[in-house]
Order: structure tokens, then C-alpha cells, then sequence
């Protein structure tokens, strides 16, 4: 008699990220062996072997990354230590200054850009890119140290699966990040990554932005409407059930959709600005920063975007959420077998809101009141996520010349 195979939860969970991995690192090794024939073959100009060796790299994919790498970079600058800034973006902000010591170079995007990334000869290279080694890009075999900097106050699991496994270090906003990195290391056989809580360098550039810009005279009540994209994100899943009675409250709106929407969600937003270009009172903010819309909102409406808190961390106002569930099979924390941090913190500082409540929602807004029990909380959750307030710049540029210097002077 055969018996039934039985594989319980945990081990079946692991084995299906293990066979995703497997088949997403063989379709990619196939593209990046086509590239490297095509390079070989047509001799493309910039994508030859980088024997230029450079100390100190960042990679910036995108120029929404700025404020990133900015604080790390002024640091760089003031101490005179040379530094090399690569961007995939022409109109960076890093090429609007005078820097002396910053090389800022655009290598491009896509593919052109890892082969240029792949073939790097460094000391160490900071990104907030993840992935490396699973997709097109790889770890040069020229790099001494890999390290990943986060671009939000959130979990580190919410990436693609094996989004940190094969960086050598991780530089996080709080150290609540580590136990997650660890756990999946253990899990998945990996090494132990350096792990050092440095602070939220974008974060330290957006709060003394936002310090900056004046008060509004005449401030009309607004409500700032900040999803994430995606099916299972707000815009995607109500849309016009939730704009069209917000639209119709007289109440100042501004939406703003998350950067990836503009591209990948392109269809739905034109749908929506031609619904909406007669109402006076809707606002679409399309702004590189999202400081100006925050410093102006009274609430938010989001969901589980990272934006929650940026404006719970800078601004310290109520938040409403109206869907807080999302897929995490594809992610890293589907692996750890519990909620991410974002969606639990979420339940305990944020205002939920179901769908039945759309129809009066000018009711509910006006009827949602802050206390202080959820400024309490939103100061706890604050100091746990955001450690090291105005600092991260400095920490995150002394872990790197450190680290630099042990490979230099190593210890006998």
C-alpha cells in the first residue's frame, strides 16, 4: 500500500520559496549569459570590465532615492574623502550640486546599468537595491562588501524573496529589522550579515525640509489620500468608491499615488484625473518629495503603504486605513510565519475604515478624533522604527570607512 505524502506547513512554505528561487535564478542566469554574449560579441561601449578600483560606491537606481544617499554623501564631502555616485536617473539631484569630492556618473537603467554594476571593481558598495545575486544583478567578483541601506521605517522582509540574503551588511532605521534577517538566515543556511542600526537617513533630510516650509495662511481641513499600488493597494481596489464621496464632501482632497502606480498602474490614474478635473477642491500631487502634501494634511487615508509613516513620524496626525492586507507569498516575511511589523503597527496606531463606511465618509473623517492614547502610541512606535534622529548620514558613512579600514589594516 502506498501512504499519502504528507509535508507540513512550514516545510512546504520553504520548499516553494526554494523551487520560485530556483526557477527565478535560472531565468535570470539565462538573460545575464545572453547579455554577457551580446557584450562579448558587439563590444558595447561601457559595459568592458571596470578595472578602475574605487574605494567608496553608492548606487542610486532611481533619482526618488536622493534623499537617501544625500545625508551620506555630504558627510563624504565634509571629510574629503572621494566617493563615487552612480545614478540611473540623467536629472538626479546629485548633478545640481558642486560637490569636489562626489564623482557622480548616469550608467543608465536596466541592463545597461547592472552589466556596468556587474562588472565594478570596489571596496565597498552601498544600494538600496535588493535582490543582488537573484535577478540581473550580481555580485562583482572585484567587490570586496556588499551593503544594503533601507529606503523606509518598515519591515525588512517586504521585499521579493532572497531580497538581503547575499548582501554582506544591512544598515537599518531601528533595530526591531534584525530579528526578521536573522530568522530567515537560520532558516535558509545563510551566513550572518552585519547588522547596524544606523537611523533613517531620508527621514533626517525630510524632517528639516519639512521644518522649513512655512504654515499655510487660511488652512482649509485636507485630506491626504496616499496609497501603495497594486490590486490589493486603495486606489486599486475602491477607486472611485472611495473619490467619488470625497470628491462630493467639499473637502480639500489630495491624492497622491504611490511613484510605481505612474508607471504601472498608468491607465487607472488617467481614468481617474479625467472623473475628477472638474472638482475643485481634488489636488493630484505628483511631487518628487512627499513633504509638501504631508505638511498640509489634517488626515490620511492610506493603506499598507510606507508613507504611514513618514507622515505618523514627521507629522504626528491620525491616520485612517481602510485595507491593510496584501499577498505576502511573494515577499520575505510570507517565510517568517507571522504579520509584518507595518500591518501590526498599523492595527494599534492607525483609524480603520471598511468599505459600508465609504458612502458618509465626510461623517466619518469628521467623527475619526486623535487622543492620547494613539499619540502615545505613535511616539512609541516612532522611537522604536526611527533610532538615532538626525545622525544616519554620519553613522552610515563612519560604518563605511570603517569597514573599509579592516580591510585595509586587517587584524593579525
Amino acid at each position: 500500500m502506498i501512504l499519502p505524502l504528507y509535508i507540513d506547513p512550514g516545510t512546504g512554505s520553504m520548499l516553494f520559496s526554494i523551487l520560485i528561487g530556483a526557477a527565478a535564478t535560472l531565468f535570470f542566469l539565462s538573460k545575464a549569459m545572453l547579455l554577457k554574449l551580446k557584450v562579448l560579441f558587439a563590444g558595447k561601449k561601457g559595459v568592458q570590465e571596470d578595472k578602475a578600483y574605487k574605494k567608496y560606491v553608492i548606487y542610486c537606481e532611481d533619482k526618488r532615492y536622493w534623499t537617501v544617499f544625500q545625508p551620506v554623501i555630504e558627510e563624504f564631502e565634509k571629510r574629503k574623502i572621494e566617493l563615487t555616485y552612480y545614478t540611473g536617473s540623467k536629472d538626479d539631484a546629485v548633478f545640481d550640486k558642486n560637490y569636489e569630492f562626489i564623482k557622480a556618473e548616469y550608467i543608465g537603467t536596466g541592463n545597461v546599468a547592472y552589466a556596468k554594476l556587474n562588472m565594478l571593481s570596489a571596496g565597498i558598495v552601498l544600494m538600496t537595491t535588493p535582490g543582488i545575486q537573484v535577478y540581473q544583478l550580481k555580485r562583482s567578483k572585484n567587490v570586496k562588501h556588499y551593503s544594503h541601506i533601507f529606503h523606509s521605517c518598515t519591515d525588512s522582509t517586504m521585499y521579493r524573496l532572497f531580497g538581503l540574503d547575499y548582501f554582506d551588511s544591512v544598515l537599518m532605521t531601528g533595530d526591531y529589522q534584525a530579528d526578521d534577517i536573522r530568522l530567515l538566515e537560520n532558516q535558509r543556511g545563510l551566513p550572518a550579515k552585519e547588522l547596524v542600526t544606523v537611523g533613517c537617513t531620508y527621514l533626517d533630510v525630510l524632517k528639516e525640509k519639512m521644518e522649513s516650509i512655512p504654515t499655510e495662511e487660511n488652512h482649509k481641513f485636507t485630506v491626504l489620500v496616499s496609497p501603495s499600488w497594486g490590486k490589493s493597494a486603495l486606489l486599486g481596489l475602491y477607486g472611485e468608491k472611495l473619490l467619488d464621496p470625497l470628491a462630493k464632501s467639499g473637502m480639500r482632497i489630495i491624492i497622491r499615488p504611490h511613484p510605481q502606480s505612474r508607471i504601472s498602474e498608468k491607465d487607472m490614474l488617467d481614468r481617474l484625473h479625467e472623473r475628477y478635473k472638474d472638482y475643485e477642491n481634488i489636488e493630484w500631487d505628483n511631487e518628487r518629495d512627499n513633504i509638501y502634501s504631508l505638511k498640509k494634511a489634517d488626515i490620511m487615508i492610506s493603506d499598507f503603504s510606507g508613507i504611514v509613516y513618514d507622515y505618523t513620524f514627521l507629522c504626528d496626525k491620525p491616520v485612517m486605513y481602510a485595507n491593510s492586507e496584501m499577498d505576502l507569498l511573494p515577499y520575505d516575511i510570507y517565510d517568517t510565519g507571522h504579520e509584518p511589523w507595518a500591518v501590526t503597527t498599523l492595527q494599534k496606531i492607525g483609524i480603520p475604515i471598511q468599505e459600508k463606511d465609504f458612502e458618509n465618509i465626510a461623517e466619518v473623517i469628521k467623527n475619526a478624533s486623535d487622543s492620547p492614547e494613539l499619540a502615545k502610541l505613535r511616539a512609541h512606535y516612532k522611537s522604536e522604527a526611527w533610532q538615532h534622529i538626525g545622525e544616519a548620514g554620519k553613522l552610515t558613512a563612519d560604518y563605511m570607512i570603517n569597514k573599509m579600514a579592516s580591510f585595509e589594516n586587517p587584524k593579525n
